[in-house]
């Protein structure tokens, strides 16, 4: 009897864990408690509920909210609240970085016809940003694809109005402007929430089978203009000096009117000094004196002695 109470008390023990495992009896050996399995229910749905329900939106990011599959509201920087999935769905959208997208000079498909029948090669990238991130997100299947064909219909339609030196040259800069705003326009247009940050050409040249030719007609024609440019200085030069020339006899005749005996005598004496200062003179005076004077030779000896003492 002794053996036996020591024995039951250890069967009670192990009849009442085995109860635990079985949810108080019955069921297979080695399952666990029904309430173990319910909190661990609840507390996948406690992850659930704040993972799908709580979203973190950083500052340079908007969070386009979908319920059911169709827009409801855009989340701005910071946490916010929303419905658990899959009721709202949130997509994060980049609205602040730059995106670049290259086009051109890629084939000869790429080959743009100015407005002067020339064919152009033509390089250029565009510079773009998210604005308006659910416009983004369901008005256009493919938005990347779409800025370029936008992009190259714009560049298309400008440079058909230019010239093949324009393009080239000073006038890019206006090309670059005016496909910044058609392009903004069609994008608007397509309400795509897309915002043109700018246009940049990095390469415009005629097509490389005549590249060398046309440079060197560019040549000849830069020839040319400074040609033109420097006859036009020498004509300015020639008309500035004939105007001066002019103002001097006018202030001359005046002086003649007021006094012309004295006058014209002034100018023969200025116009023999000139004329005599470049030639060589002898002077012949009356009898009795030196009838030879080498005016010359003393001219050149003073010259000389003055180099000498320098």
């Amino acid at each position: 009897a002794s053996g036996r109470s020591g024995v039951a008390p250890l069967e009670d023990l192990l009849r009442r864990g085995r109860m635990r495992f079985r949810g108080g009896g019955g069921g297979l050996p080695g399952r666990p408690d029904g309430s173990l399995i319910l909190w661990a229910v609840v507390g996948f749905i406690a992850i659930w509920l704040i993972f799908t329900s709580v979203h973190s939106i950083a500052p340079g990011e908007r969070g386009v909210v979908t319920r059911f599959g169709r827009y409801s509201a855009t989340l701005g920087p910071g946490v916010g609240i929303t419905l658990p999935a899959p009721i709202d769905r949130v997509r994060k959208v980049d609205v602040e970085s730059i995106r670049s997208v290259d086009l051109g000079s890629q084939s000869s498909e790429d080959l743009m016809l100015t407005g002067d029948q020339n064919l152009l090669d033509i390089a250029y990238s565009v510079r773009w940003n998210v604005r308006t991130p659910e416009l983004y997100l369901f008005q256009l299947a493919q938005p990347d694809e779409a800025i370029r064909q936008v992009a190259e219909s714009a560049m298309r339609a400008v440079v058909s109005q230019v010239s093949l030196q324009d393009a080239m040259g000073d006038k890019r800069g206006e090309i670059e402007a005016q496909v910044t705003d058609r392009m903004q326009r069609i994008l608007n247009a397509y309400r795509s929430g897309i915002f043109v940050q700018g246009v940049a050409i990095q390469q415009a040249d005629p097509p490389a089978e005549v590249n060398d030719a046309f440079k060197e007609v560019t040549a000849a024609q830069q020839d040319a203009k400074s040609y033109v440019n420097q006859a036009n200085a020498y004509a300015l030069q020639l008309t500035a000096k004939a105007q001066g020339e002019a103002a001097a006899f006018d202030k001359v005749y005046e002086q003649y009117r007021l006094a012309p005996e004295v006058t014209r005598r002034r100018m023969y004496y200025e116009t023999m000094e000139q004329v005599l200062s470049k030639v060589d003179k002898t002077i012949v005076e009356a009898p009795g004196v030196t009838p030879y004077l080498a005016l010359p030779q003393v001219q050149k000896q003073q010259q000389q002695q003055r180099e000498r003492q320098q």
